[in-house]
């Protein structure tokens, strides 16, 4: 398998030591098949009024909920009870070619994959939420909090193992602030 080269010039609005793809991601073939399964309803109408993390979400203390689609709804049976959910959103709004990324409060520039920006080859938001209301025949899934903008398509829904998806000692590099 080949793979494009990313480009080293600098257009406009990137910022400085920021590398973008020399294509866009949004308009090559498709490797497989993506549906979403309903959308995010959320009080964040604006890209700017977002909170850029779960934390920042939370803190701002208003909740949001998941509609899934009628044909997706059967799908949440097993669901109550639990406490968390992982949900996989597509961040149609971000950009998809820029692989390094300078962001605001980093020292340096990083790889796409180093960050959980939202700028990426495939814009796939990763939320975990505090699970307070499902309604299954409405399918809609309550949620403590969300950083994404209302209407985000969804495109999956997973029970939160803290046995298994949290990991106590994990570690990161020290960011520079």
């Amino acid at each position: 398998m080949t793979y494009p080269a990313a480009a080293s010039k600098t257009p406009l609005g990137q910022r400085e030591g920021e590398i973008a793809l020399d294509f866009d991601p949004a308009k090559a073939a498709p490797d497989a098949g993506l549906v979403f399964i309903g959308g995010v309803v959320s009080p964040w109408k604006t890209r700017e009024d977002c909170p850029k993390n779960m934390a920042a979400a939370r803190e701002r203390g208003l909740p949001a909920s998941i509609e899934i689609a009628r044909p997706y709804r059967h799908g949440l049976a097993g669901l109550e009870g639990f406490s968390h959910v992982a949900v996989l959103t597509w961040l149609q709004h971000a950009p998809r070619n820029l692989i390094i990324q300078k962001p605001r409060h980093a020292g340096r520039p990083k790889g796409v994959f180093a960050l959980r920006s939202p700028a990426r080859p495939n814009p796939i938001g990763l939320h975990i939420a505090r699970l307070t209301a499902l309604d299954m025949e409405e399918g809609i899934l309550g949620l403590d909090a969300i950083d994404a903008l209302d209407g985000t398509p969804v495109i999956d829904v997973k029970p939160y193992f803290a046995s298994v998806d949290a990991y106590p000692d994990a570690t990161r590099p020290e960011t520079g602030r």
